[in-house]
């Protein structure tokens, strides 16, 4: 209420105002890089699902004909984010895959396996020796 008129007031000061939008931009500046993490980490999930799928096929392959030369080392369709590719050319007994970035926000990000089950990674950076890296923090 004012004091001189014993009208409420009504309103928010100004200070109320710098108060709240001090609170935003802090939340704003610790959620958005996560956010971003998170996107990045969606994205990643493209490539070792892929190459999963691709290892089984060529696997497949190979029981049907006994070499892998010939094999579906590439997706047919569903890649968005990462480009597939044998490296180098799959020979009768051996084969690597490899994902690596398509995608502009993904640099940083590629992906490995082989006849072998061996799988590489580099996950924004991060080089894992022998898994596929889930995170930056260097974790399979």
């Amino acid at each position: 209420m004012n004091a001189k008129t014993k009208t409420p007031s009504q309103g928010f000061t100004l200070i109320e105002l710098m108060i709240v939008v001090a609170i935003i931009g802090i939340l704003a500046a610790i959620a958005l890089p996560n956010y971003a993490d998170y996107v990045k980490r969606g994205k990643a999930a493209e490539a070792t699902s892929m190459l999963a799928d691709l290892r089984v096929k060529m696997e497949q392959y190979y029981q049907d004909n006994r070499t892998y030369v010939g094999g579906p080392c590439a997706p047919t369709n569903g890649a968005k984010y990462f480009t597939y590719t044998c490296n180098p050319a799959a020979t009768a007994t051996t084969y690597t895959i490899t994902a690596t970035n398509a995608a502009a926000d993904m640099s940083g990000f590629a992906f490995s396996i082989n006849q072998d089950n061996t799988k590489t990674s580099t996950f924004d950076g991060t080089t894992g020796a022998t898994c596929w890296l889930t995170s930056k923090g260097g974790t399979c």
